[in-house]
């Protein structure tokens, strides 16, 4: 169905609970494994209903957040969605507790049940007041980026559409661009300041009711963290910071000299040509066009998979100005649909979102039909290598989107994807020590990410700006907000998708191979074992990181 069509109706909470308790007591007294899993499937399809209500109002929301009628709705779930998950943690235990697990465990996995796991570690009845609070704080978040209002040249722009003069190949207009930004951050860095310490202390609070000593161990059962831990974050981390933050200053000072300045300012960050980024040719219709012919040669899978997105109106791409920022793909069950949501704005941006998330939508539709839905419930840092290997994996066509610029792109996107790896790791960095140190000062957090971008950035350079230099950057990344810990997600996957790379430079046909295993197995097994399964280095493991930093230096070599 065209997501226009599809209809909306608030979901009646009385209506919720009596159909959980029903699912609930008949799974207790069940008589059989056999007809507990009769039972969930009849679960599956009751949470469908929930959840693509729940999703069609998000999506909706997003697209205006000035609308009335959807604002309301957006609040009414910020509301219930901590009441709906107390009931689902009340059913997972159930299954978990059950007399018939072995059985149930053949059926439906043992990710599922170490999920179940960290779920009931992370959640309790009496939490619900503040995951209300935590998710109206983040709602206030959303809307204040999102509604932003900066004056430049005459005109008033969002951030999104603020990008195409901070990356404006003429250093004056980027300049002022960012002293734009930074005097919209300077205005509202006070209320950002007062939302954060409150999330920090909600969530401290949270943690501490479950019997935790702080909030990291809490954000990782959250974050479902089902096969690795802290310690093996910070050595990944370590391993960044000695061998892959060399090799990406080494490509600073290449982006230095392609752009032609005697020392890189904060300004230049996101430029690597004199001339300009390249951009994309057409309007946003002609590059989703693109997209779908692109698919088409690319495999027979990814053919079915675009065709149905484009005849089901299941992206929102274009920018406006009261849509939130950033983009995301998500997945409405009752239409075995993913919808892509993003925010195109003249940049080669919007040629990654075309590939970028639709390798997460990808991964998606070609599990749309399997029963099991907990095999199609990956974790974040499984889905992140579906969609940033299929940037690399189309490579090979982005001549239909820049045209004789494609080889600039193909050197920029390559070089950004390294360069994103140090600063996904001090976002990381950045909430341990925060939730570490949950009575900090909002003058000492700006203080500790400064001191932190010495390390993971080293070339970067404020120029004295007020906002900036003085540690205020991480205000306008959204995941410290509304997903702590999730950023790591993304830094993991990179690797491995530079891992694909690698492979496909090598023997793209086995390297394609690989990554259908990849999204195939999805949550069938753990993150972990799925990568290896997929030909694939786990990133904490040492060697990992100097072995791939020794490959793309030779990759950088040959087309330098």
């Amino acid at each position: 169905m065209k997501f226009s069509e599809m209809p909306y109706k608030r979901i009646d909470m009385k209506e919720v609970e009596a159909a959980f308790r029903d699912i609930i007591e008949r799974t207790k007294n069940a008589s059989s494994g056999e007809e507990q899993f009769e039972i969930h499937r009849e679960y599956y399809r009751f949470i469908g209903d929930v959840e693509t209500n729940m999703t069609i109002a998000c999506i909706r929301h997003d697209i205006d957040t000035t609308d009335e009628f959807y604002e309301k709705e957006n609040d009414f779930y910020d509301e219930v969605m901590p009441l709906i998950q107390n009931l689902e943690t009340e059913y997972s235990r159930v299954l978990y507790e059950s007399p018939y697990r072995d059985v149930l465990e053949q059926k439906l996995g043992s990710v599922m049940f170490k999920n179940i796991e960290l779920a009931l570690k992370s959640f309790d009845e009496k939490l619900i007041p503040l995951r209300q609070e935590e998710n109206a704080l983040g709602s206030r978040y959303s809307k204040l980026i999102a509604t932003a209002e900066i004056p430049f040249d005459g005109e008033v722009y969002n951030l999104s559409l603020m990008t195409k003069f901070t990356t404006s190949e003429d250093r004056e207009t980027r300049k002022r661009a960012w002293q734009a930004l930074s005097g919209y951050f300077q205005k509202v860095t006070g209320e950002i300041d007062e939302i954060y310490d409150k999330m920090v202390k909600n969530r401290t609070e949270q943690a501490k009711m479950l019997g935790y000593d702080n909030y990291i161990e809490l954000g990782y059962y959250r974050m479902r963290r089902n096969c690795y831990d802290r310690k093996m974050v910070e050595n990944f981390r370590r391993q960044v910071k000695k061998y892959f933050i060399p090799f990406v200053s080494e490509l600073h000072e290449q982006r230095r000299k392609d752009i032609g300045v005697d020392a890189l300012k904060h300004y230049d960050n996101g430029v690597y040509f004199k001339e300009g980024n390249p951009k994309p040719t057409g309007t946003p219709e002609e590059i989703l066009a693109a997209g779908q012919a692109m698919y088409r040669e690319l495999s027979p899978e990814t053919a079915e998979f675009f065709d149905f997105m484009q005849e089901n109106e299941l992206f929102d791409v274009l920018g406006r100005k009261t849509k939130r920022q950033g983009g995301y793909m998500t997945y409405l069950p009752n239409y075995r649909s993913p919808f892509i949501f993003a925010n195109f704005n003249g940049t080669s941006g919007d040629v990654d979102v075309i590939t970028h998330e639709c390798g997460y939508a990808f991964q998606g539709y070609l599990l749309r039909d399997e029963e099991i839905r907990e095999f199609a419930d990956i974790t974040m840092e499984t889905a992140e290598i579906h969609s940033m290997s299929m940037e690399y994996f189309t490579y090979g066509w982005m001549d239909r989107f820049f045209g004789a610029e494609s080889g600039d792109y193909l050197k920029m996107h390559f070089a950004d994807s390294a360069i994103f790896v140090p600063y996904g790791c001090m976002v990381d960095e950045f909430q341990h020590i925060v939730y570490e140190r949950p009575e900090m000062t909002p003058a000492e957090r700006k203080q500790v990410w400064a001191d932190l971008e010495k390390v993971y950035r080293p070339h970067l350079d404020y120029d004295n700006d007020p906002f900036f230099a003085a540690g205020g950057f991480w205000q306008r990344q959204s995941h410290i907000f509304g997903a702590p810990f999730y950023y790591i997600d993304y830094v993991l996957a990179s690797v491995c998708a530079m891992q694909f790379k690698v492979m496909m430079d090598e023997d793209y046909d086995r390297a394609w191979s690989n990554y259908l295993k990849l999204c195939n197995l999805s949550a069938r097994d753990f993150y972990v074992n799925v990568i290896r399964e997929a030909g694939l280095k786990v990133p904490f493991e040492d060697g990992c990181m100097e072995s791939l930093v020794e490959k793309l230096k030779k990759k950088v070599s040959q087309t330098a």
